[in-house]
């Protein structure tokens, strides 16, 4: 296939670093740091039991992109209109769009930008770019793709490309249930500068945790969207699984990169004051993030979570 991924970040290069291996000809749109790497260098695919450069093309621009057989979008939620629009004109009838990103609604907003069908996916990988145009595997790696009548023949070819692949027929209930982690342990750990495991370990994380889950899962079932009912004790098993974790907004802040907060408990925020559901416990976790952020802004090189 000609693939095409926009936004060249640890999610887009490790999922187009596994379709690269297995021969498809993959193009990453991305920032030029990245990008100059990749085309000077490959991308360095880094995993267990396997690291190596693997030749790519790469740009900065849509522009330069022919009409690929598949796009991965990978960019940051505040960025998807921009990468909808830089995608129109690139994209045939049969060309699938899977967006990989965090958030609930970003394949809808993707859609109205592009004009063009767009599937949802659920991503669970832990990958970080550890250097220009080098991406290393942490963990997990597994995709969970929306049905669609290109999703059986697009699942094939991911996971012969050995990604995980399943298809889901209610991939708005499995976005909202990891929206709703998010909602947990983003926030918390962005702040403190801190990882899963020692999390839980402060007196009241639990309350605070168990508040904002379900405050959450009231506004999703407010939406008609079917949440399991144990969510909240699901979540609370992740940090004996992950001890070791810190949440991508957490990685966000210590780069100081933009975050996504407000597409994650933001979003919880938002849709509860639609709905006339309180979100107290959400809309003071967004808030700490924004004034972190804005501590990072008004200091710059200073990191407020560890400061």
């Amino acid at each position: 296939m000609q693939v095409a991924v926009i936004g060249a970040g640890a999610v887009g290069c490790y999922y187009g670093g596994l379709l690269l291996r297995a021969g498809h000809e993959v193009t990453f749109i991305g920032r030029a740091p990245h990008v100059d790497a990749i085309n000077a260098h490959g991308l360095l695919l880094d995993l267990k039991g396997f690291a190596g450069h693997l030749p790519a093309r790469a740009a900065t621009d849509a522009g330069a992109l022919a009409a690929p057989d598949l796009v991965l979008v990978c960019v940051k939620s505040a960025d998807t209109e921009a990468a909808g629009r830089a995608l129109a004109g690139h994209l045939r009838p049969d060309t699938s769009i899977l967006s990989l990103q965090n958030g609930v609604d970003n394949a809808q907003r993707l859609r109205a930008a592009t004009g063009h069908p767009v599937i949802a996916a659920v991503v669970y990988v832990g990958s970080e770019m550890a250097g220009p145009g080098h991406v290393r595997h942490h963990g997990g790696g597994n995709l969970v793709i929306g049905a669609s009548p290109a999703s059986e023949a697009l699942a094939q070819a991911l996971r012969d490309a050995g990604i995980h692949t399943t298809i889901a027929g209610d991939i708005e209930a499995v976005q909202w249930t990891k929206l709703i982690t998010n909602c947990a342990f983003n926030a918390l750990s962005a702040v403190a500068g801190i990882a899963y495991g020692p999390m839980l370990q402060v007196e009241g994380t639990r309350d605070v945790i168990a508040s904002a889950v379900r405050e959450a899962a009231d506004v999703a079932r407010a939406c008609g969207v079917a949440i399991p009912p144990d969510i909240e004790a699901q979540i609370m098993k992740i940090p004996a699984a992950m001890p070791n974790q810190t949440s991508s907004t957490a990685q966000d802040l210590a780069r100081g990169k933009p975050g996504e907060i407000d597409f994650l408990n933001g979003h919880v925020v938002r849709k509860g004051a639609e709905l006339g559901i309180a979100t107290p416990t959400n809309q003071a976790l967004q808030v700490m993030v924004k004034l972190a952020e804005r501590g990072r802004q008004l200091s710059p090189g200073r990191n407020p979570a560890t400061s």
